[in-house]
Protein backbone atom coordinates (compact mmCIF):
# COMPACT_ATOMS: atom_id res chain seq x y z
CA UNK A 1 0.00 0.00 0.00
CA UNK A 2 1.96 3.01 -1.13
CA UNK A 3 -0.79 5.46 -2.19
CA UNK A 4 -3.08 5.26 1.27
CA UNK A 5 -5.00 8.16 2.17
CA UNK A 6 -6.50 9.43 5.16
CA UNK A 7 -10.42 9.29 5.20
CA UNK A 8 -10.10 13.40 6.46
CA UNK A 9 -7.60 14.97 4.17
CA UNK A 10 -9.72 16.85 2.62
CA UNK A 11 -11.07 18.40 5.80
CA UNK A 12 -10.18 21.91 6.66
CA UNK A 13 -8.74 22.24 10.11
CA UNK A 14 -8.01 25.28 11.88
CA UNK A 15 -5.42 27.64 12.80
CA UNK A 16 -4.07 29.10 15.87
CA UNK A 17 -4.95 32.20 13.83
CA UNK A 18 -8.24 30.68 13.34
CA UNK A 19 -9.79 30.19 16.84
CA UNK A 20 -8.26 33.15 17.75
CA UNK A 21 -10.28 35.70 15.41
CA UNK A 22 -13.16 33.37 15.63
CA UNK A 23 -13.15 34.10 19.53
CA UNK A 24 -12.25 37.11 19.29
CA UNK A 25 -15.38 38.28 16.97
CA UNK A 26 -17.51 35.89 19.01
CA UNK A 27 -16.75 38.05 22.26
CA UNK A 28 -17.28 41.23 20.29
CA UNK A 29 -20.72 40.10 19.16
CA UNK A 30 -22.01 38.94 22.33
CA UNK A 31 -20.82 42.17 24.03
CA UNK A 32 -22.66 44.27 21.43
CA UNK A 33 -25.88 42.04 22.12
CA UNK A 34 -24.93 42.20 25.43
CA UNK A 35 -24.38 46.81 25.61
CA UNK A 36 -27.59 46.75 23.10
CA UNK A 37 -29.80 45.17 25.99
CA UNK A 38 -28.39 46.73 29.38
CA UNK A 39 -27.93 50.34 27.60
CA UNK A 40 -31.51 50.37 26.08
CA UNK A 41 -29.87 52.20 22.89
CA UNK A 42 -32.63 51.29 20.86
CA UNK A 43 -36.79 51.08 21.22
CA UNK A 44 -37.56 47.47 22.20
CA UNK A 45 -38.87 46.68 17.92
CA UNK A 46 -35.46 47.77 16.87
CA UNK A 47 -33.55 46.28 19.55
CA UNK A 48 -35.18 42.87 18.68
CA UNK A 49 -34.07 43.16 15.18
CA UNK A 50 -30.74 44.46 15.65
CA UNK A 51 -30.34 41.16 18.22
CA UNK A 52 -31.66 38.76 15.47
CA UNK A 53 -29.09 40.47 12.80
CA UNK A 54 -26.28 39.98 15.45
CA UNK A 55 -27.03 35.94 16.39
CA UNK A 56 -27.33 35.30 12.54
CA UNK A 57 -23.52 36.95 12.53
CA UNK A 58 -22.57 34.78 15.80
CA UNK A 59 -23.89 31.73 13.88
CA UNK A 60 -21.99 32.32 10.87
CA UNK A 61 -19.25 32.74 13.05
CA UNK A 62 -18.92 29.99 14.60
CA UNK A 63 -20.09 28.26 11.75
CA UNK A 64 -16.83 29.21 9.68
CA UNK A 65 -14.44 29.70 12.53
CA UNK A 66 -14.81 26.62 14.73
CA UNK A 67 -16.81 24.18 13.04
CA UNK A 68 -14.86 24.98 9.69
CA UNK A 69 -17.85 25.03 7.13
CA UNK A 70 -17.25 26.34 3.53
CA UNK A 71 -18.08 25.97 0.50
CA UNK A 72 -15.58 23.57 -0.58
CA UNK A 73 -16.53 20.21 -2.53
CA UNK A 74 -15.44 17.92 0.77
CA UNK A 75 -18.24 19.98 2.74
CA UNK A 76 -20.84 19.65 0.74
CA UNK A 77 -22.69 17.03 2.14
CA UNK A 78 -22.12 19.00 5.55
CA UNK A 79 -23.72 21.86 3.83
CA UNK A 80 -26.37 19.69 2.85
CA UNK A 81 -27.39 18.45 6.37
CA UNK A 82 -26.98 22.08 7.78
CA UNK A 83 -29.32 23.46 5.15
CA UNK A 84 -31.72 20.06 6.22
CA UNK A 85 -31.46 20.65 9.64
CA UNK A 86 -32.37 24.26 9.02
CA UNK A 87 -35.46 24.05 6.80
CA UNK A 88 -36.86 21.30 9.32
CA UNK A 89 -36.31 23.38 12.49
CA UNK A 90 -38.01 26.50 10.78
CA UNK A 91 -41.22 24.07 9.43
CA UNK A 92 -41.47 22.55 13.37
CA UNK A 93 -40.80 26.13 14.65
CA UNK A 94 -43.62 28.03 12.07
CA UNK A 95 -45.79 25.11 12.27
CA UNK A 96 -46.05 25.52 16.03
CA UNK A 97 -46.47 28.82 16.18
CA UNK A 98 -49.08 28.47 13.42
CA UNK A 99 -50.89 25.54 15.45
CA UNK A 100 -50.77 27.51 18.63
CA UNK A 101 -52.62 30.95 16.87
CA UNK A 102 -55.29 28.78 15.38
CA UNK A 103 -55.48 27.33 18.75
CA UNK A 104 -55.78 30.70 20.42
CA UNK A 105 -58.23 32.21 18.02
CA UNK A 106 -60.33 29.24 18.31
CA UNK A 107 -60.68 29.69 22.08
CA UNK A 108 -61.14 32.99 22.40
CA UNK A 109 -64.63 33.30 20.10
CA UNK A 110 -65.85 30.96 23.08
Amino acid sequence: MAHTQSLHEEEAHGSAFGYVAGFVLAVLLTAAAFGLVMGGMLPAQSAMAVLAVLAFVQIVVHLVFFLHLNTSSGQRWNVMALCYTAVAAIVLIGGTMWVMHNVSMNMMSR
